[in-house]
């Protein structure tokens, strides 16, 4: 069943370029980790960001947020705030 997120992040103006210089590297990271199969984001307006991923699993979606915890793009981004849904298909 394939597990997805899609939603916003807003990143405060303080954290904005250390966010973007974060992004790339998190972006590689993340598509090339096990069971993804998907993974976008894109800046829309100063500071907000619109994402969407998708990995075979729940499990390959918590390994991938058990990996984000020590990186860069979670250190730049910790004041975000984040709109998500996430939902399950088969």
């Amino acid at each position: 069943m394939t597990f997805h997120l899609s939603g916003k992040i807003t990143i405060p103006a303080e954290d904005l370029a250390r966010a973007r210089a974060a992004l790339q590297e998190h972006v590689r990271l993340t598509r090339a980790e096990p069971g993804c199969r998907a993974f976008v984001v894109t800046e829309q307006d100063g500071g907000v960001f619109e994402v969407s991923e998708s990995f075979d699993d729940r499990a390959a979606f918590e390994a991938h947020q058990a990996r984000l915890k020590g990186s860069a793009w979670a250190a730049a981004t910790i004041n975000a705030v984040r709109d998500y849904k996430t939902w399950t298909e088969t």
